[in-house]
């Protein structure tokens, strides 16, 4: 059986009241603004045993919350930082989210690899 969600992934069921970007504290935490917080949690992470037909619905209603939220961006690298095995954060499920993943593995790579062939050069040259 699949654990919980962790109590910060709770925010979902709170209430709050949207704030202008502009206008926010920049001390206060991304996820005050988040527009999921209006929303019932089980839109945001599955129930055991959902069927794939009710899943995908589900995480497409989740996506459109997302769409209209101020801090996507935001909710999105925490949920890559984390990383967060479970739920919808910044519009990707958990599946989308480790496609990300990897694809930033693999960039970060060759990125390092790339730099190891400049310096070789530089030190032969």
């Amino acid at each position: 059986m699949l654990q919980p969600p962790h109590s910060s992934l709770q925010v979902a069921a709170v209430p709050a009241q949207r704030v202008p970007a502009r206008d926010r504290d920049q001390d206060a935490p991304w996820h005050t603004e988040a527009v999921c917080r209006r929303d019932e949690a089980g839109l945001f992470f599955a129930p055991s045993k959902e069927p794939t037909a009710a899943r995908l619905s589900r995480e497409e209603a989740a996506k459109r919350v997302c769409a209209r939220c101020p801090v996507m961006v935001e909710c999105r690298e925490h949920a890559l930082l984390q990383p967060e095995p479970y739920g919808v954060w910044g519009g990707l499920t958990a599946a989308e989210r480790r496609v990300v993943l990897a694809r930033r593995r693999r960039r970060d790579m060759e990125l390092k690899k790339a730099a190891r062939a400049t310096n070789r050069i530089a030190q032969a040259g």
